[in-house]
């Protein structure tokens, strides 16, 4: 028999704290117990606004299923993504959910794997999977990243699942052809979680890299209890993990399998987050993965297309105690004045979120306890976590879902529930968080949380959120900052490479206006199985004009261009100047 403990802790956890645990040690029971609680500010005092609009959206349908009858297989705990694609390119943000899955003696079946909802462009959404192709779609689904991998123009995403990966090829007429092994993703089925594509060696062909958890299945499904009797979902140390896998892109539609050539064969598994950064500032893209209780992984791009994993000597593996962490979400960006990138990543209840600045030199500096963001994120368990500028004052805000993954924490835990509410951390523009918390609204509820992802669906210059629970809905939150009369200003840039990958994916773009610039990367991956927009969003706070809109792209080509005005959105063209949309 496996002995199971239903909630983890570490050194951090266990200093300043009782912990409240049932465990079984020989037959003892041993308890202690706290109690956490914290005074939310009014609603009115608060800088931005969310609106629930999942119902007027006609999202309201969305139904994600575990297939659970009983048997607590570990993969009902996961829950699963979604994110913004923009499938008819039309210029506005459609939105892609996971329907999870089910197994043969589940009593519930799985209405779609794949919910395609068309933006009609009046603030609601229309289910289109079956007329888009994706009706029929069978598999036990977990994530999806969204990237135009061939280049011509129309975007495609990957469905991560627990068996075989399946690419979607968008033909440009509204509907999607399923091509994975077609194009070379052909791994032996694993349990596959977060992917991201990105340009690995800037040939201008998007390579993709997906993580792995587990070895799982169900015939080596095992038995996990607190009592000895009743059967308990497991943690992620009772099974092996699963490497990830490195595709590298031939440029005509497929891709050839280069884990162990381009330098990731090393991965201990367990990952659930993956998030691209250009740490160094050398123009190539390294990656960062986050581990579920296996250490944390920094791979540095060596400028060929071939990686050197640094997590531990970056300082970015551990805790700042070295204990590994259960993690989730991840994301990066830079969200000071020193221009170099911070790395987040979402731990389990009574561990902090993680926060590691780079310093100089490939070294970074835990920042968890400094940054406001750790005590807060202690007594939750972050999924689904992104950086974005959530007020439009020009610094980038955190955003994480959280919610438990066992449904009786709270007889084994009094200061952690099942259903917990999000965190949204506000930048004060140093690198330093204070928790927004309200009464009312939807930051307010508390959910079984787990992807999250950010987009302006409704085009009024703000980022709206998008965040799905296991075994429950989707919810559609819409950003009210540009609602005040006089609204924070904006600039939105996209992307369209020619030399570079044609969604201009790695590129750095810097915006300076009087004494302020700002530095965004665009990127894939990042948060918890989840995809963002393909979009950057500068927040300007009251400027009326950028001075420069610097594009750095993976060419190495750059583009500079003058005197922008504020609340449009910016087509940038590599080689070709820019057009307003």
């Amino acid at each position: 028999m496996v002995q199971l403990l239903l909630d983890q802790t570490t050194t951090e956890g266990r200093q300043g704290i009782v912990l409240c645990l049932v465990l079984l040690l020989g037959g003892i029971v041993m308890t202690g117990c706290t109690h956490s609680s914290s005074s939310p500010s009014a609603e009115e005092d608060a800088p931005v606004s969310f609106t629930d609009v999942t119902k007027q959206a006609n999202l309201d349908d969305f139904q994600h299923r575990t297939g659970a009858f009983g048997e607590k297989w570990f993969p009902e705990t996961m829950g699963s993504g979604g994110g913004f694609i923009d499938y008819n390119g039309d210029g506005r943000l459609d939105i892609l959910l996971v329907g999870g899955g089910v197994w043969p003696k589940s009593e519930v079946d799985l209405e779609h794997a794949l919910w395609l909802y068309r933006n009609d462009g009046n603030g609601s959404f229309t289910l289109v999977s079956d007329e888009a192709g994706l009706g029929a779609v069978d598999a036990y689904g977990f994530g999806v990243t969204v990237a135009d991998y061939n280049n011509d123009g129309h975007s495609d995403f990957l469905l991560t699942t627990l068996n075989r990966n399946l690419l979607f090829r968008n033909e440009g007429d509204g509907t999607f052809t399923e091509v994975g092994k077609e194009a070379g993703l052909t791994a032996p089925p694993e349990w596959s979680s977060s992917a991201a594509f990105f340009d690995a060696d800037n040939d201008g062909h998007l390579d993709l890299y997906v993580g792995n958890y587990v070895q799982w299945s169900r015939e080596n499904d095992l038995f996990c209890s607190v009592d000895g009797k009743t059967k308990a979902y497991c943690t992620p140390e009772e099974y092996e993990g699963a490497i990830g896998r490195f595709y590298h892109n031939d440029g005509d539609g497929t891709f050839t399998e280069w884990t162990e050539r381009a330098g990731f064969q090393s991965s201990p598994g367990k990952t659930l987050g993956v998030t691209m950064l250009d740490y160094n500032r050398d123009g190539w893209m390294d990656l960062y993965v986050a581990n579920d209780m296996e250490r944390n992984l920094l791979y540095e791009n060596n400028g060929d297309g071939t990686f050197t994993e640094r997590g531990r000597v970056s300082g970015t593996a551990y805790s700042q105690s070295g204990q590994v962490r259960a993690g989730m979400g991840t994301d990066a960006g830079i969200v000071d004045s020193t221009g170099r990138s911070t790395i987040f990543v979402g731990n389990f209840s009574r561990e902090k979120i993680s926060v590691f600045r780079h310093q100089r030199d490939g070294l970074f500096r835990d920042r968890s306890a400094r940054s406001g963001v750790g005590r807060p994120g202690k007594f939750t368990l972050g999924f689904g976590l992104f950086l974005f500028d959530a007020e439009l004052n020009g610094t980038l805000d955190l955003f994480v879902a959280n919610g438990h993954v066992q449904p009786d924490i709270e007889s084994i835990d009094r200061a952690v529930h099942y259903k917990q509410r999000p965190h949204l951390f506000l930048n004060n523009g140093t690198g330093r968080f204070e928790e927004m918390t309200v009464e009312q609204g939807p930051l307010a509820d508390s959910l079984v949380a787990r992807g999250a992802a950010y987009g302006d669906y409704d085009k009024d210059g703000d980022l709206d959120i998008l965040v799905t629970e296991n075994e429950g809905g989707a919810h559609l939150w819409q950003n009210r900052a540009r609602d005040q009369e006089k609204g924070p200003n904006y600039l939105r840039v996209q992307l369209q490479g020619t030399e570079s990958n044609r969604d201009g994916i790695g590129a750095r773009v810097r915006i300076e206006y009087g004494e302020e610039q700002q530095e965004r990367v665009l990127r894939t991956g990042s948060s918890y199985l989840s995809s963002i927009e393909l979009a950057l969003t500068f927040g300007l706070g009251g400027q009326s004009q950028v001075e420069q809109v610097t594009v750095h792209w993976p060419s190495g080509e750059v583009d500079r261009i003058s005197a922008v005005q504020a609340n449009q959105t910016l087509r940038i063209v590599e080689g070709e100047g820019r057009a307003a949309v």
